[in-house]
């Protein structure tokens, strides 16, 4: 008897025409890299409450069903600009060999996929529909692979013995490594930094209504968050100071393999909370500013995410 291997799953994704409608043809889908998956549908029970009966509980009661989870992917120069479509919305692109793809914050309406998660071994092949990306989370350190934790929530999931596609496109891979990231402040390069993060969400609002499915009717986008930590060594009081008065800075965060091969995040405009000091031993003192981002009104937006690469349009 076969068993499956994560080495030997799949993962194929297709923006959808509208929410929760299966893509049109096979041709839509895109094989995508990852890391690791939790989505899928789950489905719990509620306890039966009957009485008269006996001591013996009566069989309990099936729940709603529940389509979500999380899944690690690598933020790539290329791939990753899918993910940032579903997150962000549709970016707009210039360029004609070199290619500029500028995602922003705000938009009123997202895109939903269709997600495939194949067992070829099985063979069982999951596919999730109606699914949106409610948040991002990205970690910076000195080394090791960059990747993204994407919170997804979706309206359903269907069971299928073969995949939706067995020619889908792909992407060629360049993964973007930490060694290769940066952070700016205004614009100028932030020193002592031991350890960044920054975390994305769009709040979806899951609509609950009462249907014979169990399925909920949507995830609408609600006001949008971003924040995040900087862990800095105390070098300076550059950070205490604009923590102290209220003022606000705008922070970048880039990965660079060359001129025409980078991904930018920016936070336009970031606070600072003034964090306590504490001196542990006689090694170096570190600062942990746990920031929040607000729109900015001269960009016109909170978070813009700029994608440089060779694809023409996403």
């Amino acid at each position: 008897m076969a068993r499956a291997y994560g080495a030997n799953a799949s993962l194929l994704a297709a923006f959808e025409p509208s929410y929760g409608a299966h893509p049109s043809g096979s041709t839509d889908y895109w094989k995508l890299p990852f890391v690791s998956t939790s989505l899928g549908s789950e489905q719990g029970l509620i306890a039966n409450d009957l009485i008269g009966l006996g001591r013996d509980p009566s069989a309990p009661i099936r729940d709603v069903m529940k389509v979500e989870g999380d899944m690690v992917v690598p933020i790539d120069l290329r791939n990753f600009g899918l993910w940032l479509k579903a997150l962000l919305g549709a970016p707009t692109s210039v360029g004609d060999v070199d290619h500029q793809h500028t995602f922003g914050s705000g938009q009123p309406v997202l895109p939903s996929l269709a997600l495939e998660t194949g067992l070829p071994d099985i063979p069982a092949y999951f596919e999730s529909s109606g699914v949106m990306v409610n948040s991002v989370q990205i970690k910076f350190a000195r080394s090791g692979a960059a990747d993204a934790t994407l919170g997804l929530i979706a309206q359903g999931e269907v069971k299928q013995l073969g995949s939706v596609d067995a020619t889908p496109q792909a992407l060629s891979i360049t993964r973007f490594n930490q060694f290769q990231g940066s952070i700016k402040k205004n614009g100028q390069a932030l020193g002592n930094v031991v350890a960044a993060q920054l975390t994305y969400s769009n709040n979806l609002a899951r609509i609950e209504t009462i249907r014979s499915d169990g399925k909920i009717e949507g995830a609408d986008p609600t006001v949008a968050s971003l924040t995040g930590s900087l862990e800095v060594r105390f070098a300076d009081t550059e950070l205490i100071d604009a923590a102290t008065n209220n003022t606000p800075l705008e922070l970048t965060f880039s990965y660079v393999i060359d001129a025409t091969k980078s991904l930018t995040f920016v936070a336009h405009e970031v606070y600072l909370p003034k964090p306590k000091l504490s001196i542990s031993g006689p090694g170096g003192i570190q600062a942990t500013f746990n920031w929040q981002a607000a729109k900015n009104t001269a960009a016109g937006r909170m978070f813009t995410v700029i994608l440089h690469n060779d694809v023409a349009s996403y």
